[in-house]
């Protein structure tokens, strides 16, 4: 999944502030709380023609003495940060609304927001969005395979199942479709999955955790002119609500609640899937202490909120003892979801929701531009009972691309929303006002996966992670073709999902 800037920079070396030096050998988390404090060291581009060769011999010496110094420092962080995790995950996941967590930046925090990020980042990553392909709009890797395809193996997760949706009238610009006339599915497209952690990393973590990773939409920003900025109540879509004045975007809510019944992959709604899926898992560890994590960036945040809402509302996770599994969602580059009336109910189910956002990035200002929760408390009442009149929930995290040396001065606003970038930004923020110095060497090089963001002297181009061929290989017969995917067999509901739906009491229509 990483791409190293060390065989990339042929001309980079790295200037060194009292031996302590950063690697960008690969994608990975914040170590340890003293090396994500370590002093900055700025890139700089050496000519070995100006500079003698003793210099470029300290140079090197340096170099590999810093390399050592972060070996160390890694294997003794990962050994205090695992043991600390596993104390401390409540924290981390919002039990004090992230209090002093925040500036300065908790180096823990950090490394699991970072984390979340990536399983949000896969379902990208895993996205067949090529309208050449006849499998476009479903997930290109089998279930089994997809964190071992992705060079995601050490997050230490199993998928338990994937997530569709049907397209609606709403949000056009969600749904991809393929040019072939025979398409896998004419109403269907992946939207994300369900995934547990494995025995090894429940231990490191501390508790079972279950992770609903949302996919945001891959047509970079027209979906925000599909807003209608227009609210209605939760409840008109039977998600169970006791205050017809809560109320959520349109779009969002159709989207998570339609499906299509001619449909083998959109028989049943989202909402379907999730919650009967967290139910099947939380009879299945109820023995274990758990967690609900749900992530996702642009749209796919605003579905992580309104699924959070949902799981708590139904009081899908309150278990048998009466114990209450707690709900989470790490958010990035996410819109406006709901009103007022929505932010006071899930502030009162005790949803805790951490938005992670870019300043300059226009997304998480939409919809809702003139009424909003920075409106004055005097108009926000006025306004309250019109259908464009929004709040943000949770907490916010606000991150500025511009503190950051790797990134240039661009006019493209999908950069300062790309969610690789978000990730960047999180790895060199330390708090307001500090400097940016990346915490864990998480590779540069992935901003430019799939943008044009990064510096031009660094030397990745833009746009470089696509398929090879573009996917096209070579048949017995010399002639070159899609090959065939052993996938779609296994996108079929589960066996048990009616069952699942009565407990719920969701099961009329069937």
């Amino acid at each position: 999944m990483a791409v190293s800037l060390s065989k990339t920079f042929l001309s980079i070396n790295r200037h060194l502030h009292d031996h302590h030096a950063l690697s960008f050998s690969g994608i990975g988390r914040s170590k340890s709380m003293e090396f994500a404090t370590r002093s900055p060291r700025i890139p700089r581009v050496m000519s070995k023609t100006s500079e003698s060769l003793s210099s470029i011999i300290h140079e090197l010496q340096l170099e590999r003495r810093a390399k050592k110094l972060e070996e160390e420092y890694v294997e003794a962080g990962t050994q205090q940060q695992e043991t600390r995790l596993a104390d401390v995950w409540r924290e981390i996941h919002g039990q004090d609304d992230w209090v002093g967590m925040l500036d300065p930046m908790d180096p823990l925090l950090r490394s699991e927001l970072i984390r979340y990020g990536e399983m949000a980042q896969a379902t990208y990553d895993a996205f067949d969005f090529d309208p050449f392909s006849k499998y476009c709009g479903s997930c290109r890797f089998t279930r089994r395979e997809f964190f071992d395809a992705l060079g995601m193996a050490q997050h230490g997760y199993h998928i338990s199942r994937y997530l569709f949706a049907t397209s609606n009238i709403n949000l056009p610009n969600f749904f991809k479709k393929s040019r072939w006339p025979k398409v896998w599915s004419k109403n269907a497209n992946w939207i994300g999955y369900v995934a547990v952690s494995d025995d090894e990393t429940s231990r490191r973590l501390g508790r079972r955790d279950i992770t609903i990773a949302w996919r945001g939409t891959v047509t970079r920003l027209e979906w925000i002119a599909d807003l209608m900025d227009y609210l209605k109540p939760i409840s008109s879509n039977k998600i169970p609500c006791p205050d017809s004045t809560i109320k959520v975007e349109s779009g969002f809510l159709d989207l998570y609640t339609d499906k299509d019944m001619d449909c083998r992959y959109c028989k049943f709604s989202a909402r379907e899937q999730i919650l009967t899926e967290v139910k099947r898992l939380l009879e299945l560890y109820r023995d274990e202490e758990i967690s609900i994590t749900i992530t996702g960036h642009s749209l796919g945040s605003a579905l992580a909120i309104l699924s959070a809402y949902d799981i708590v509302e139904t009081g899908l996770n309150v278990l048998n003892d009466c114990r209450a599994v707690p709900v989470s969602v790490f958010s990035f580059s996410g819109p406006r979801v709901g009103n007022v009336r929505f932010k006071e109910r899930l502030n009162s189910l005790g949803v805790k929701v951490l938005r992670v956002v870019n300043v300059h990035d226009i997304v998480p200002k939409s919809p809702g531009l003139f009424f909003n929760e920075n409106a004055s408390p005097m108009v926000m009442k006025l306004a309250e009972g019109l259908p464009w009149c929004y709040c943000h929930v949770g907490v916010e995290l606000a991150l500025d691309h511009t503190h950051s040396p790797f990134l240039k001065q661009t006019g493209d606003l999908s950069c300062a929303h790309n969610l690789e970038a978000h990730l960047h930004l999180l790895d060199g923020y330390h708090g307001k006002g500090k400097r940016f110095v990346l915490a864990s060497g998480r590779d540069p090089a992935l901003v430019n996966k799939a943008s044009d963001f990064l510096k031009d002297h660094y030397l990745v181009p833009p746009y470089w992670r696509q398929d090879e061929n573009k996917g096209m290989v070579r048949s017995k017969d010399g002639r070159w073709m899609q090959p065939e995917r052993p996938i779609l067999d296994e996108h079929h509901h589960p066996d048990d999902i009616h069952h699942q739906l009565q407990q719920l009491g969701l099961a009329s229509g069937y």
